[in-house]
């Protein structure tokens, strides 16, 4: 019997999913590796089981597409094409030169102590993306915590974040966290996006080419209405407030130019601030794979294949646009995964409908990012004595120091000055907002590993390796 080709597939989200789903029923060997314990990722991040929670689907306004997903990973893990690793950590992929087969590298379990290596004849990179994080005064403060972290708290565990929250950034993603967390009995105060109606109006044209999302951000803010929850458009969050934990914030209107108005700042009293500007591609692994990034995502192309041969990226690596594209994304990738290994020459007009969804989803993805972008002089806003990179206590004063006084001039250069970024989440959280704050753009910075990784499970690998 002819061996069947392997793929690892990493990351069990949207993009994930329907790639491992694609490739499994066109005769490749699919292994499945997630950091989290249950499949779906953030978007069907689903209640611990022990919760015994009684309408999961409630929270989702997906489900369908969720149980189709579930059900076909069931089906090909009982016939035995698709392992699905659970509580794997991924903290490098490798290539033999020799033998060009992948050798996937993961950490197992909640103490992340042994190594587990996955071999594979390809990969496909579905690692999806992470919340960009702007600082300002008391952002530090228990209480504070990202809009994505929020929904998460709700999702997975079933439980608010507090009592009475303030929404706050900018991005489509304030919706939905802020219906939910109104539908599960929180009192949400007020909902403040920096973005304001003529930015959606003038990009009309290519929203409008997408009416289901529209209808989608529109019954999000019915219900908020429901709820009566205040909607503080051109508004953004200019400090936090409290001594051991937050207790209110300050916001004020923002100018034609994206600046505070002077005399608008009010005080909201809240015991919680779940608050994002928007999501970067998390693109660790692609990195250290030696993948080319355009820009900040990683750079594919129309089969989803990226510039190093075996290696294919999906989702919102590739440039961030919601569940719906990673969904149409993941599916390419794991047909032309399939054909490649398989040795047949891949058919494009197979998932003809899946790439006219992702042009018109990137599209409109595209469309979004210039809606939502961070209001403009965020980062003149920032006092010196603001924390800036929480993992090394680095101040923003020490940046523009780095910047003014020592001649730094982009990233790397005021990671060395300043110790910005050489903590434990290595510039995951502060990269961007170091780098508003120094004026260099955001490029990517290659690291050996994705993750820390003990000394023990180095000392374990092969000398190959």
């Amino acid at each position: 019997m002819t061996e069947r080709p392997r793929l690892a597939v990493v990351g069990a989200g949207p993009a994930g999913l329907a790639a491992a789903l694609a490739a499994a029923a066109r005769g490749v060997q699919v292994t499945l590796v997630d950091a989290a314990d249950r499949a779906g990722g953030q978007f069907y991040r689903q209640p611990a089981a022990a919760l015994g929670a009684r309408r999961p689907q409630a929270l989702h306004h997906q489900w369908r597409t969720w149980e189709r997903l579930r059900d076909g990973l069931d089906r090909h893990r009982t016939a035995g094409r698709i392992t699905h690793l659970t509580d794997h950590h991924v903290w490098c992929v490798v290539r033999d030169s020799a033998s060009a087969a992948f050798a996937v590298h993961a950490l197992l379990g909640p103490a992340q102590e042994d190594g587990v290596t996955v071999h594979a004849d390809a990969v496909l990179l579905a690692t999806g993306a992470y919340e960009r994080v702007l600082p300002f005064p008391g952002w530090t403060l228990p209480g504070v915590v990202t809009a994505g972290g929020a929904q998460a708290m709700l999702k997975g565990g079933l439980v608010l974040p507090g009592r009475r929250v303030v929404v706050a950034g900018t991005g489509p993603l304030l919706l939905p966290v802020a219906a939910g967390l109104a539908a599960a009995g929180a009192r949400v105060a007020a909902l403040v996006e920096s973005a304001g109606p003529g930015a959606l109006l003038r990009r009309a044209p290519a929203l409008a080419a997408q009416p289901g999302k529209l209808a989608e951000g529109a019954g999000y803010a019915a219900r908020l209405g429901r709820h009566g929850v205040r909607t503080l458009a051109r508004h953004t969050v200019v400090a936090a407030h409290g001594t051991d934990r937050l207790e209110a914030v300050t916001v004020a209107a923002l100018d034609r130019d994206g600046r505070p108005r002077p005399g608008s700042a009010r005080r909201i009293p809240c015991d919680t601030l779940a608050v994002g500007h928007g999501m970067l591609p998390h693109t660790d692994l692609a990195e250290t794979l030696g993948c080319t990034l355009s820009g900040t995502a990683v750079r594919v192309d129309a089969e989803q294949r990226t510039d190093v041969p075996g290696v294919w990226a999906a989702g919102e690596a590739t440039g961030v646009g919601g569940a719906a594209l990673a969904l149409a994304e993941g599916h390419i990738a794991g047909r032309s995964a399939a054909a490649r290994l398989r040795g047949t020459a891949p058919d494009p007009g197979g998932w003809g409908a899946a790439a006219r969804t992702r042009t018109r989803l990137r599209a409109f993805a595209t469309a979004l990012d210039a809606v939502y972008a961070p209001p403009a002089g965020w980062a003149d806003r920032v006092r010196d004595e603001t924390v800036v990179c929480r993992c090394e206590e680095v101040t923003a004063g020490e940046v523009r120091g780095a910047v003014d006084s020592l001649g730094a001039g982009d990233l790397r250069t005021v990671k060395l000055l300043t110790r910005a970024g050489m903590g434990w989440c290595q510039g995951r959280m502060c990269a961007p907002a170091v780098a508003g704050l120094a004026g260099c753009p955001l490029t990517a910075g290659r690291r050996p590993f994705a993750r820390p990784v003990p000394l023990g499970v180095l000392a374990a690998l092969p000398e190959t390796e």
